[in-house]
């Protein structure tokens, strides 16, 4: 079985996506390697889907949530 493939999308001087980025860290910290951070500015269609949204967590391509951290659907996505 894969292991899911966690993407946080956000942009430089946000405060919020930092926030929402630590406390991902938090609940993954056995196995933080699996976090890729995108800058969601990068890349013009990746800025018009969730520019507006940010921070954006995807997991294996499918949104999770966005603005706030959904620890209670990572934690379901870590149990599967």
């Amino acid at each position: 079985m894969s292991r899911p493939r966690f993407v946080v999308y956000s942009r430089a001087n946000c405060p919020l996506c930092d926030e929402f980025i630590a406390e991902l860290e938090l609940q993954l910290a056995p196995c933080a390697e699996r976090v890729e951070v995108r800058d969601v500015d990068a890349d013009p269609l990746t800025r018009r889907r969730y520019g507006l949204k940010i921070p954006v967590l995807t997991v294996d391509g499918s949104l999770v949530c966005h603005g706030r951290l959904d620890t209670a659907a990572v934690a379901r996505l870590l149990a599967d």
